[in-house]
């Protein structure tokens, strides 16, 4: 299943219910032959009922099929990726980003 990923501009901070995030950057890991999208960040909680916080966080759209193919509506790049559905592949993946990176939280789609 292609999914497609809006880039997002680096360094913006995009408010958010509780806070706010910064994705701070955005590189593809070589992994089993194949590209891997991957976008960390910062994120900032600073008005929740539970406290406040922060962290480090790596999303992971994916498996590159077509980088920045075109641009959306307001002119971002759009990436189509395919999610990493295999969970010894998303162990791989986390534990490569974790010393690479120093994130706390990892999310793939």
């Amino acid at each position: 299943m292609k999914v497609e990923y809006v880039h997002q501009e680096l360094g913006e901070d995009v408010t958010a219910l509780a806070g706010y995030y910064t994705p701070l950057d955005e590189h593809r890991l070589e992994h089993n032959g194949k590209e891997v999208l991957c976008v960390t960040g910062l994120s900032v909680i600073e008005s929740s009922c539970c406290g406040t916080g922060g962290c480090a966080y790596a999303i992971v759209p994916g498996y590159v099929v077509s980088w920045k193919f075109r641009e959306n509506e307001v002119g971002l790049p759009v990436s189509e990726v395919e999610p990493v559905a295999d969970k010894a592949a998303r162990q791989e993946i986390t534990a490569i980003l974790k010393e690479r990176k120093f994130v706390g939280n990892i999310e793939f789609w």
